[in-house]
């Protein structure tokens, strides 16, 4: 799977986010920092998607099961 990472330059830093996951979003001093701490958001939010789904289904009958996107 491939996204698409944008880093906005302001005076005092970075601004970087995932164009296509919404709230994945950070800031950093640096372009080096950004992108670090663009990594761990996307970490996050993915990990909160999936907390919030699996609470949501609770004593639901579903299939859980390993999900590749080809390139």
């Amino acid at each position: 799977m491939k996204l698409t990472a944008v880093y906005q330059k302001f005076p005092k830093g970075y601004v970087a986010f995932v164009e296509e996951l919404p709230g994945a979003n950070t800031q950093g001093k640096t372009l080096k920092e950004a992108k670090r701490n663009l990594i761990e958001a996307v970490d996050l939010v993915l990990e909160a998607n999936r907390k919030l789904t699996e609470e949501s289904l609770v004593g639901q009958n579903v299939i859980r099961e390993p999900f590749l996107l080809p390139v």
